[in-house]
């Protein structure tokens, strides 16, 4: 485990790669995360030195996997159609998944939530995760440093949340990516699990031992679109057949 000194380096700097928009190459050995705790330690200092508000979190839950997650911060949350500046969220990176809006709290408790309480609570909707790295080379980071760097979100685009959501098969259902108004991705499926509603749980579960869900916060559960990095100017696309669609550009 990092001690509190390390923890505080890091963080350091991240908290200047968001307010200069200037990536790092790397984290110094001395204060480099190697287990879940370290990333999630790193992640609550940088929230708390920036005095970022958490209005949801990026999850993700392999099926043979620990399930993770990182901050979305409330200020980079945004409604579609939204625009972003290209150096705020570099490299640009645009996921098209769909979302869940929590509609009631779940508090701490001492035993798991079940599906179906956790169903209940929930809306859905299309949503662009933009992927935003504060790392030079991303391609060289393990899943710790990544984890510190709030999983490399950089912000979250939604489209109106749906609330009779339960009749997709979002295991199945159509999803369309389009980028400058270019198709890129049109077929049925392709979430890593096939199953986002599960990420949510998950989500909930790994939350419920610290500061739970809050009524109002997101969960972004897992590209069906793969993960597409665009330049500045460009504008993406993302529907899904009966959750409508997000749209995200990116402001040179």
């Amino acid at each position: 485990m990092l001690s509190q000194a390390q923890i505080a380096e890091a963080a350091a700097l991240f908290v200047k790669a968001h307010q200069t928009r200037k990536p790092f190459p790397e984290l110094p050995t001395s204060c480099r995360p190697t287990n879940n705790a370290d990333g999630y330690a790193i992640q609550d200092a940088v929230a708390a030195a920036l005095g970022a508000q958490i209005g949801g979190y990026k999850a993700i839950a392999p099926k043979d996997g620990e399930p993770t997650r990182g901050p979305l911060y409330a200020a980079n949350i945004k409604p579609t159609p939204a625009r972003y500046p290209a150096a705020a969220v570099r490299p640009c990176g645009v996921e098209g998944e769909v979302a869940f809006r929590y509609m009631q709290d779940f508090p701490a408790r001492a035993t798991d939530y079940t599906r179906d309480e956790v169903a209940a609570g929930i809306q859905a909707c299309a949503a662009i995760e933009v992927v935003g790295i504060r790392y030079d080379d991303h391609s060289k980071m393990n899943v710790f440093e990544r984890l510190a760097d709030n999983n490399f979100n950089g912000g979250f685009v939604y489209a109106e949340p749906v609330a009779d959501w339960k009749k997709l098969d979002l295991g199945n259902i159509r999803v369309v990516l389009e980028v400058n108004g270019q198709v890129v991705v049109d077929h049925n499926g392709g979430h890593p699990t096939g199953d986002p509603l599960g990420v949510a749980v998950a989500l909930v579960n790994m939350l419920r031992t610290g500061t739970g869900i809050k009524a109002g916060q997101y969960a972004t559960c897992g590209t069906y679109t793969g993960l597409r990095f665009l330049n500045p100017g460009d504008v993406c696309v993302v529907r899904f057949d009966g959750l409508g669609e997000a749209q995200v550009g990116f402001v040179p």
